[in-house]
């Protein structure tokens, strides 16, 4: 089976499953869950940058500090 990755999830170590195999709802939801863990580790990223942002939208610094306490 070929491993296939798309652009948006090529980061060290991640892979998606073989999409070979998966039906259309089950590879919408991988790149759904895909592009939530991208754009979680985008909003940390910021968030550690621009230390000035913090307090400016209630959701950002939940999801912040979520992934903060997952850690």
């Amino acid at each position: 089976m070929k491993k296939t990755t798309s652009p948006e999830t090529q980061t060290a170590g991640r892979h998606l499953e073989s999409v070979e195999d998966l039906d259309a709802v089950d590879r919408s939801l991988a790149r759904r869950t895909a592009l939530r863990d991208r754009h979680a580790q985008g909003l940390s990223r910021l968030m550690d940058e621009r230390t000035d942002l913090r307090g400016v939208h209630p959701l950002a610094d939940f999801v912040d500090d979520a992934i903060r306490w997952s850690a």
